[in-house]
């Protein structure tokens, strides 16, 4: 049966459903029933509108749709023309067919404003994505032979543009999803039907369009196009693939480019529920235990200059790395249901998130580094694909850089979040899979409409109240998110205590008849952690020593060891914050030439004050702060040696304040250490 004829057959028995549930609980269905399928999924994610934003994620949200994500098209020809069919005069593209950089940089902005536009409900956006999909959708069904409709590409000798046609894909789904509009599900499986996929590659240094399994997977779960499964198969199957994955499961990853890392490595894994082939499943953890223990920076993704980079205060995160790290946990959490992703994802985006985007959302950096004092840290620009001048990576401007990549990037990290908060189970559940203030409407049971809303300021306070609104008292699981850092949570259901210990999945599932106005009170109590760690030195790659950071000294620097300590309370980094004028500008006179004392987690003091009425991350409004033990220096960093070598002596004791990292513009949040 055919995705529209069987959401005629919903409709006629269920008249109150809409578009978007109707294609949802079709998928859901499918899902169940699917004999190809051979691993159920642990989570079915639900489409964007499904969830509403409330509190501080609303005002992100909002400031996103004002500024970067709803003007992109207005501030750069790439994101006004690509994808319109012809050709224009931009970096990185052929100024003849339009093909190039400029494909890949839009398709990660309609993917991002697509979702944000139908999260808000906001009619200007919903209209300015759509006309530029519909362009999409238009020409395959006029002709086109894939989304690059106007051109006939070979996607086996193209890279960026069958990468960029990946993220189309994506971008296409989610709107499909929004709107059950079923001339976009037609696109789709005409595209992806006979498409030509090519296998995993175990180099990581050059795009490819593997990453056009995102999109596959979901066309053949919307609409059952058994072509689309063949294809899949047969990708799995393939030599090359084979030898990458057993690669990658016997630990030989490789220090590539960042954003393709993150966005290869999830690829065997999303073939794992169709051939249920533990090593695809594997190979993908492996690659990301790989990430954190030799590339892990404190605010939850692997460094990337633009290559993987070891771990140092001064090593830099490009910002596609935000959205796209995110994305392949949050793919992994689909299938495999453990919450300790949900845990990491929610590390990304209450900490890396914030720092490249400024308060207002009206301008975004390229880079950012766990250390950065104006003039003084990190010392020296690292390798980036623009030049010293107007490409200067840390710089705070409308589009972030001569290359565009990380601003049309940076506009998925929010929508993304905030879509996948809640998500469905296929035994006609719903889960709390990423915790925050919302409004969830979707269906679960037999049919029936369902609305929680949830009350919190999480991550800046410890409750969390759910209110169950059933359309009518019915059975179905709910599953609750137990963080792995909480160690003591409280589960209430209409003032019942309900059992919190921490399952292996890292979920606590409560089943029972709900009527509406049941109440469940969460409580995660949070704990301080101090961390401490040893900086590395960059991969013995070419890039590193002879390529394009060649002129950076630290990179050939092979003896670095040099020890530092961060803090933590729950799910936020926090860091001691330089006082900024701007984005771009440190207010004068600013102490931060500080390490931490006490390893010891009692003597760390928080202190707590209200939300503000709208948030956008100021220091001055900081809900949490930490009073810290720290010891005054001489700290006198250089290029070579950003954190001193050994632990500190002989520096005067004093109490400093640190507040979430998300808040700073410039910081340190990687403290040598002090030894008194």
């Amino acid at each position: 049966m055919s995705i529209t004829a069987s959401a005629v057959i919903l409709c006629s028995c269920n008249p109150k459903l809409n578009e978007q549930e109707l294609v949802f609980l079709n998928k859901r269905d499918f899902l169940i029933n699917d004999t190809s399928l051979k691993v159920k999924p642990a989570f079915i994610p639900l489409p964007a509108g499904a969830i509403h934003p409330q509190g501080w994620i609303k005002d992100e949200a909002i400031l996103a749709s004002q500024g970067i994500t709803g003007h992109l098209d207005e501030w750069s020809v790439t994101y006004g023309m690509a994808w319109k069919g012809v050709g224009f005069e931009a970096r990185g593209t052929d100024p003849k067919t339009g093909m190039g950089w400029s494909l890949e940089q839009a398709s990660y902005w309609l993917d991002g404003a697509v979702r944000l536009a139908y999260i808000l409900n906001d009619s200007a956006l919903i209209n300015k994505i759509s006309s530029r999909l519909d362009m999409v959708v238009d020409g395959v069904l006029n002709g086109g032979k894939s989304f690059i409709y106007w051109q006939d590409v070979d996607f086996r000798t193209s890279g960026f543009n069958n990468w960029a046609h990946s993220h189309m894909g994506r971008a296409l789904v989610a709107y499909y999803e929004s709107t059950g509009n079923p001339r976009i599900l037609e696109a789709l499986t005409k595209v992806y039907g006979q498409f030509d996929l090519v296998s995993v590659p175990h180099a990581q240094g050059r795009v490819s369009g593997c990453t056009n399994v995102d999109p596959m997977v979901a066309t053949y779960e919307l609409s059952g196009d058994k072509r689309i499964l063949d294809i899949l198969r047969t990708m799995a199957e393939s030599e090359e693939t084979k030898e990458t994955v057993q690669k990658w499961c016997n630990g030989d990853c490789i220090n590539g480019h960042g954003v393709i890392v993150y966005e290869n490595l999830r690829i065997p894994a999303m073939l794992y529920p169709w051939t249920n082939n533990p090593d695809l499943l594997k190979a993908t953890q492996t690659y990301f235990h790989w990430l954190d223990d030799k590339n892990g920076l404190p605010f939850g993704i692997a460094s990337s200059e633009e290559w993987v980079a070891g771990i140092g205060s001064t090593r830099n995160t490009e910002t596609c790395n935000v959205a796209c790290s995110a994305w392949s946990y949050q793919q992994l959490y689909e299938i495999t249901g453990k919450g300790k992703l949900g845990d990491r994802i929610e590390k990304i985006f209450f900490n890396a998130a914030p720092v490249p985007a400024a308060r207002d959302y009206q301008t975004m950096a390229y880079y950012q580094s766990p250390n950065r004092i104006e003039g003084v840290l990190p010392a020296e620009n690292p390798g980036h694909p623009g030049d010293g001048g107007t490409g200067d990576p840390y710089i705070f401007r409308p589009l972030g850089h001569d290359v565009l990549c990380c601003v049309g990037n940076l506009t998925r990290a929010i929508p993304n979040y905030i879509m996948h908060s809640w998500m469905a189970t296929t035994d006609k559940g719903i889960a709390a899979t990423l915790y925050g203030p919302s409004i969830v409407k979707t269906v679960v049971a037999k049919n029936v409409p369902l609305t929680i809303t949830s009350e919190t300021a999480y991550p800046f306070e410890e409750n969390i109240r759910m209110t169950v609104e059933p359309a009518k008292t019915c059975a179905f699981p709910l599953y609750l998110r137990i963080p792995q850092w909480c160690k003591q949570p409280t589960i209430t259901v209409n003032g019942e205590a309900i059992a919190a210990n921490n399952s292996e999945s890292g979920f606590v599932k409560v089943d029972r008849k709900w009527k509406k106005g049941d109440l469940i009170d969460l409580k995660f109590p949070m704990q301080i952690e101090v961390v401490d760690g040893r900086e590395t030195a960059f991969p013995r790659e070419n890039y590193f020593i002879h390529g394009s950071s060649s002129g950076r000294p630290i990179a050939k620097e092979t003896e670095i060891n040099s020890p530092f300590r961060t803090v933590y309370y729950g799910p936020l980094l926090f860091a001691l914050p330089v006082k900024d004028i701007s984005p771009n500008e440190q207010a004068p006179d600013q102490q931060w030439k500080y390490a931490l004392i006490s390893k010891d987690a009692s003597s760390i003091k928080p202190a707590f004050s209200k939300m503000p009425e709208h948030w956008s991350w100021q220091i001055a409004d900081a809900p949490i702060r930490l009073t810290v033990k720290a010891a005054a220096f001489d700290w006198r960093p250089t290029s070579i040696l950003p954190l001193p070598k050994e632990a500190v002596t002989g520096g005067k004791e004093t109490d400093i304040v640190l507040v979430p990292y998300g808040c700073t513009k410039f910081r340190i949040s990687m403290f040598p250490i002090a030894k008194l």
